[in-house]
């Protein structure tokens, strides 16, 4: 008995020390947390956040101001003419103090500048030594700018902004969540003015990638930081009882649309019409076909002996034969039209290319 207690107290220390060693977790808990942890003070400023308003987001993308050029930006230097003698280095990138090397032009300063004011900059270069003027075309291969997926994601890093992406975008070009990620303390910051307010917009990552949720799928901009936390203690713990359900900061009212042609981006305005009910015709009757296999009408059929076909039969025109040498021709004379709506069947001999039928 004491010996099963002694050993009982063994394990109990061993597994003491295993959770508070430095740098060692049990179902990712530890004493020195080294793992990416939601701070109270984040959690504050979340709770004040609104992500209410005007925001660009996944369907309401927004264009980016013009671009100024810092140090890093990759640019393309084409000459307009290209007979012209003048030769230029064609890539070129913003050095740290702010210029491009333009050979025997020198350098010329295009930080802070617009692609249109870089490229009047080289051309006075480019005259002043050539003593004409030249046209040339800056173009903006590859910005600076950048986006930050830091936390538990499989590869954390900075990645550029080509100016598309968004949230969903963003966290599966850093490789997705890990399995220690908590899908609830997902947050997107906007980088501010030192004493200016903060700026973090919540995430609710299982609405976007189940859901089609774009409330929170913010469209990124240049400094944005996606921080993805990880699950603590409690959460790990009570994983498989309330690893389904709604993160509290996100929408837990999500409405089913009854018609799925609402999500076609192409008609952004779409009403479902309203369902018309298409009554079949029925079909014809048969005493009601002529000769010519065309449906007559009540009129073509009733005993007046008015005839409406909807083509014109041959023999109901004058025909004429051919004439002899220098005499005029001869007319035909036609079948005459028949009164009764059954006498066309009594009329004896075909017309020219038609076929009698019993």
């Amino acid at each position: 008995m004491n010996t099963q207690i002694s050993i009982a107290a063994k394990l109990s220390c061993l597994l003491l020390l295993v959770a508070t060693a430095p740098g060692c977790s049990l179902l990712g808990f530890s004493a020195y947390p080294v793992a990416h942890v939601m701070t109270d003070d984040t959690k504050e400023v979340l709770a004040q956040t609104s992500v209410r308003g005007p925001l660009a987001r996944e369907l309401s993308k927004e264009v980016r101001p013009a671009h100024y050029l810092q140090p890093g930006d990759e640019l393309l230097i084409e000459l307009a003419d290209f007979d012209s003698d003048v030769r230029l280095p064609a890539d070129q990138q913003v050095m740290a103090d702010g210029t491009i090397d333009l050979a025997e032009f020198g350098r010329v300063v295009v930080a802070s500048l617009t692609l249109e004011q870089a490229e009047a900059a080289v051309q006075r270069a480019i005259a002043a030594v050539e003593k004409e003027a030249v046209a040339v075309n800056v173009r903006l291969i590859q910005p600076i700018h950048r986006y930050y997926v830091i936390g538990e994601v499989n590869s954390p890093g900075a990645y550029p902004l080509a100016g598309h992406e968004t949230v969903l975008d963003a966290i599966l070009e850093a490789g997705g969540l890990t399995a220690r990620a908590s899908a609830c303390d997902l947050l997107l910051a906007r980088p501010t003015q030192p004493c200016s307010c903060r700026v973090t917009l919540p995430v609710c990552y299982r609405a976007i990638t189940q859901l089609g949720d774009t409330t929170t799928n913010y469209h990124l901009q240049p400094g944005d930081r996606i921080f993805v936390g990880r699950q603590s203690f409690c959460e790990e713990m009570l994983a498989y009882c309330k690893g389904s359900q709604t993160c509290e900061r996100c929408c837990s009212r999500q409405v089913a649309c009854r018609d799925p042609r609402v999500g076609d981006q192409t008609q952004p305005n779409f009403v479902p019409p309203p369902v018309e009910r298409i009554i079949p015709e029925p079909l014809p009757d048969l005493d009601a076909l002529g000769d010519d296999g065309m449906i007559r009408t009540d009129e073509a059929a009733s005993a007046d002996g008015a005839s409406a076909l909807n083509d014109l039969p041959t023999g109901d025109l004058p025909a004429t034969e051919l004439p002899a040498p220098g005499q005029p021709p001869t007319p035909v004379p036609s079948r005459p039209l028949p009164t009764d709506p059954g006498a066309d069947r009594q009329l004896q001999g075909p017309l020219d290319g038609e076929l009698e039928f019993d």
